[in-house]
């Protein structure tokens, strides 16, 4: 009786594991934009990051903080956009749990068109990442190439979400 029970924990922690990994939205560019384009009863802050990325990973503590701060806003969401591979998947999953990323998280499988849709996010985007876009009722607000402060991320914030 005991091997049955044991058996069953095993494979029940197994389904709730599997459940857990299929919390990463993957979409494609057309998807995303029109989810950003849907966004327009909040302020939107999208962030463009990848694992790989040195700068994206010391930041991304401090989008989480603020994450926190506003997540009893209505008004705010903040999304980070991966750009690592759809290969990679397992790994930005596991990112996510092992660093407690608070906001959305999406997958774009769309690296081989990037020279397409780049521009269409923001024209003075080169391509480097970490790249944050800001939102309100839908439209750009604000771009930011580069890295960015917990107190650059929050007086932004603080400029736009009225």
């Amino acid at each position: 009786m005991k091997n049955w029970i044991t058996i069953v924990f095993i494979f029940l922690g197994i389904t709730v594991f599997k459940a857990q990994q299929t919390d990463l939205k993957v979409m494609k560019y057309e998807e995303l934009k029109k989810r950003i384009q849907q966004e327009t009863d909040k302020f939107l802050v999208v962030n463009f990051w990848s694992t790989t990325c040195g700068p994206c990973v010391k930041e991304l503590p401090h989008f989480m903080e603020v994450n926190d701060k506003n997540s009893g806003n209505p008004g705010f969401k903040m999304v980070l956009v991966s750009l690592d591979r759809l290969a990679d998947k397992e790994r930005v999953i596991k990112f996510i749990k092992n660093k407690k990323l608070t906001a959305e998280v999406i997958l774009l499988d769309d690296i081989k068109r990037m020279n397409t849709w780049i521009p269409k996010f923001e024209k003075n985007w080169d391509g480097n990442i970490p790249v944050t876009l800001f939102y309100k009722n839908g439209e750009k607000v604000h771009f930011n190439d580069g890295e960015m402060s917990r107190e650059d991320l929050e007086k932004t914030i603080s400029e736009h979400l009225k």
